[in-house]
């Protein structure tokens, strides 16, 4: 994996991967060099973007659409991709593109209003939520513009037919 100035060792990352999920699934290496180089690209507009991360706000995502009993898991990936490799803190899981528009159509219909109605800062603190440090109700708009993004970005995956492989880096 790329380190730099900007790695977070909490980050969920999201790399669209078009048509050739069958050579990603058959051939790890090729699909880690093809996420590394993806990681390397200058950051384009979502709707372009092939790389995605949701920075120290996963957990606090994984939390709220668990909540809602959301059909798609967004923040972990659905099926196990290269077991045995180590893709910093565990193997890497993967969304198919019919699960991936699914998402999609999920999350148009989800506001972050609807995702932190109700949702109590003490619960987050009392169930572990990281990055920890939820004293204050307000700071649950802490993962608003992430989860706009992330929006976004599943959507223009889903809109290009693309699998997305998740992982925490």
């Amino acid at each position: 994996m790329r380190r730099g100035p900007d790695h977070r060792e909490d980050t969920r990352r999201w790399p669209a991967l078009a048509p050739a999920l069958d050579r990603a699934i058959q051939d790890p290496d090729w699909t880690l060099d093809f996420v590394e180089e993806v990681q390397d690209e200058s950051e384009p507009a979502l709707a372009e973007a092939r790389h995605f991360s949701t920075y120290k706000v996963w957990d606090l995502l994984r939390f709220l659409l668990a909540r809602t009993e959301f059909p798609v898991n967004v923040t972990h990936g659905e099926e196990p991709f290269a077991e045995e490799q180590d893709w910093e803190y565990g193997p890497s899981r993967y969304l198919r593109p019919e699960r991936v528009r699914l998402a999609a159509e999920a999350l148009r219909a989800t506001s972050y209003v609807q995702l932190v109605r109700d949702v109590d800062h003490a619960e987050l603190t009392s169930a572990e939520v990281y990055p920890l440090g939820w004293r204050e109700p307000s700071t649950l708009e802490w993962g608003r513009p992430w989860c706009d993004d992330l929006k976004q970005f599943i959507e223009a995956a889903a809109r290009s037919n693309d699998a997305m492989f998740v992982w925490l880096d």
